[in-house]
């Protein structure tokens, strides 16, 4: 017995075993420094370069003489991280890791959904807006990832800066599937929302195919209480160049 007990308080003096550890354990014990990962990206998704994301529609994508040079993933992300908290964030498709300056600590490719849930709950804590929207970019392209959901708590959450619940929302326009739009829809008429982030989801509806997102700025255009959505929602619908909204302004202006 006596034996045993040792052996069980020895173990729990033991570090983890580095496998045994989640990813977000693995960010927070890194040394200060950068932390890199990598993970496999949806379809589509590729880079021309720093700074330049693509996400490629697949009927597009196709011609029997020419293929672009437009790189595939996976995706990238590099933490600058100090005292086990993330400081800024950078987000890369394709390419190769630089040997880099200071300490690096490559976790290398990770599974999706822990990338994915990580990336996510580190967005809102972030110090700067830019690297919380590069957080949630970076989830966003995460191959066979649904996000929408935690996008759009993230969007609800006054709590969260404004930048990167703005970027949620962007995101959200993107999201494929009636689930985002009827997300959208309900954010930007939540009569208690801010008014910027509901603005946001307006224009966010005006990237969502045409079917999903017109009727939507349709209704928002016409039973909206705000003056200033109203207006947004008309203002989109004018880029739209669908009959539907030529016929709205029709009816509001006689």
């Amino acid at each position: 017995m006596r034996t045993t007990w040792w052996i069980a308080a020895l173990a729990a003096l033991l570090p983890i075993p580095l496998a045994a550890q989640s990813l977000a354990q693995r960010v927070q014990g890194a040394p200060d420094g950068t932390v890199r990962l990598s993970f496999a990206s949806r379809e589509g998704v590729c880079s021309r370069g720093p700074g330049s994301i693509t996400i490629i529609d697949g009927d597009n994508d196709f011609d029997p003489e020419w293929e672009n040079d437009c790189e595939r993933g996976p995706v990238r992300v590099s933490l600058r991280t100090r005292g086990g908290r993330v400081t800024d964030a950078e987000t890369y498709v394709g390419g190769r890791w630089r040997s880099g300056s200071g300490k690096v600590t490559d976790l290398g490719t990770v599974p999706v959904r822990e990338a994915v849930d990580l990336l996510l709950a580190l967005a809102p804590q972030v110090s700067d807006d830019d690297d919380g929207g590069e957080l949630v970019t970076a989830a966003t392209l995460a191959d066979s990832a649904v996000v929408w959901p935690q996008l759009l708590r993230m969007a609800r959450d006054e709590g969260i800066r404004e930048g990167t619940r703005k970027q949620a929302v962007f995101w959200l326009s993107q999201a494929a599937g009636d689930a985002a739009t009827l997300g959208l829809d309900s954010l930007a008429t939540d009569n208690k929302g801010d008014i910027e982030i509901r603005k946001q989801a307006v224009f966010a509806l005006s990237q969502r195919p045409t079917e999903e997102g017109v009727p939507a700025l349709i209704r928002i255009a016409q039973t909206n209480r705000h003056p200033e959505l109203r207006k947004t929602a008309l203002f989109w619908l004018g880029q739209s160049e669908d009959p539907r909204a030529l016929t709205l302004f029709e009816e509001i202006l006689r």
